[in-house]
């Protein structure tokens, strides 16, 4: 039977308790919300905390709202309500296609989108959707003061992050600016994680040029889940079956998949590439736009 190492638990009052004891401990202390990733890391003493502080009476970090042309998800938001979210899916259709294939319902129904994004592994699945978005994250440290964190610089490595040990993660912040969007994903049971997987974000001129993009990729090792040498390629072609595959050629190519139980590398490049592509395609007709 696999037991955690010994361990103090405090169930914060207020996000600023939280800090607070996190910030007495440092890196010897953890969060912990829906606790599907750390507690089984616990088990196999893979993360030996000395503290876990439960921040699941902060109501505060939960909810969905828009404000000022942004999509405001609270950290502690659980993936069942994003998915239930009929507004977050309708302007940010890539969330609820990311959602959709997260794990199962038990866990969705208690997993947390930032505990997910905080766990930081290479084959999570709203990352990559983050990232194609442009997200922004929201930190708050002892002091009350939050910094702001894009997307993009957030994730330091695997399962590393740039919330510091004293710091809390309270929102993550959507701009508006897209206006299609998609996530694709191929994996080898339902719920499993992914082989390879490509979130896109699109932002279309009403003849069908690119005015903008996004592209994400999850499992494939692409530095910091983002494929920029194929967004600065297709920013200001026309949208099109060439513009795109053209993007998931970069997208391969500047990838960095490891061999595994889930494929070798030279399946995971490939597939890496081929989902760019139908990303990109999903979130072409969700815009409305004509493309060719």
């Amino acid at each position: 039977m696999q037991v955690p190492a010994q361990f103090e638990y405090r169930r914060a009052t207020s996000v600023q308790d939280a800090v607070a004891l996190l910030a007495r401990y440092g890196s010897e202390s953890r969060v912990v919300a829906g606790g599907h990733s750390l507690i089984p890391m616990m088990k196999l003493r893979l993360a030996q905390p000395e503290l876990l502080v439960d921040i699941n009476d902060l109501a505060e970090l939960g909810g969905v709202r828009v404000v000022d042309g942004e999509l405001r998800l609270g950290a502690l938001l659980r993936h069942a309500e994003l998915l239930a979210c009929a507004e977050a899916g309708e302007r940010v259709p890539v969330l609820h296609d990311a959602e959709r294939v997260i794990a199962d319902p038990a866990v969705r129904n208690r997993g947390t989108v930032g505990g997910s994004v905080c766990q930081a592994d290479p084959s999570e699945d709203l990352s990559a959707a983050f990232c194609a978005l442009r997200a922004v994250a929201v930190v708050r440290g002892t002091d009350g003061h939050e910094r702001e964190v894009p997307m993009r610089a957030f994730f330091r490595g695997p399962y590393e992050t740039a919330v510091g040990p004293a710091e809390l993660l309270v929102e993550l912040r959507v701009s508006l600016w897209s206006t299609g969007s998609a996530y694709v994903k191929v994996d080898r049971r339902s719920g499993d994680w992914a082989v390879a997987a490509a979130a896109a974000a699109l932002r279309l001129e009403p003849d069908g040029t690119v005015a903008d993009v996004g592209i994400g990729l999850t499992a494939v090792g692409a530095r910091g889940f983002v494929a920029a040498e194929a967004e600065d390629d297709l920013r200001g072609r026309a949208a099109g079956v060439d513009a795109f595959a053209r993007a998931g050629r970069l997208a391969a190519a500047h990838c960095a998949p490891v061999a595994d139980q889930r494929g070798p590398v030279d399946y995971k490049r490939h597939l890496a590439g081929e989902l760019t592509v139908r990303a990109l395609a999903r979130a072409a007709d969700r815009t409305g736009v004509p493309w060719r």
